[in-house]
């Protein structure tokens, strides 16, 4: 029997920490294929930013097609010029919901923040916790609370440059 699984993706920190450390984007495909393989998918879900551009819609359409929900937040430009669109406590409260009916949960973030959710997660409800991360960019603390720690690099690259 397969185990049953929940994804949770935080893609603006997947999408700067893949441009930064290889100037490419990641691939949802491969990610999915790879996280998935031999699994039940419970949950998958998706958690981005939403400035209304095509473009954003078009990828946001391909992470649907893929089998992603994706979670929106308006982008919020302040007055001071500096800008808000964090998912943090929306992956937190999905991921606990998730794990009650999960037999692993994926975590693709490299956030620190994310540290003691993991842990919490591992020991409230006993299962493991593979976070999939850029390896140069993912906190140290979240590396070492995961159950498996998955670098994003190689095969879950797409060659072609990030725009």
């Amino acid at each position: 029997m397969a185990d049953r699984v929940s994804l949770l993706v935080d893609v603006q920190n997947i999408y700067y920490t893949t441009r930064h450390a290889y100037g490419c984007n990641f691939d949802y495909n491969a990610f999915w294929r790879q996280a998935t393989a031999g699994r039940e998918v419970v949950s998958a879900i998706a958690y981005a930013i939403d400035r209304g551009d095509e473009k954003q819609r078009q990828f946001q359409n391909i992470l649907r097609a893929i089998g992603f929900e994706v979670k929106l937040k308006p982008f919020i430009q302040r007055a001071d010029g500096s800008a808000k669109g964090d998912w943090d406590v929306g992956i937190t409260i999905d991921a606990l919901d998730c794990a009650a009916e999960s037999e692993v949960l994926i975590l693709a973030s490299g956030d620190g923040d994310f540290d003691l959710l993991v842990e919490r997660i591992s020991s409230k409800f006993g299962i493991p916790v593979e976070v999939y991360g850029v390896p140069s960019l993912t906190a140290g603390s979240l590396k070492d609370a995961a159950s498996r720690f998955v670098p994003i690099e190689g095969e879950l690259l797409l060659d072609s440059p990030a725009q």
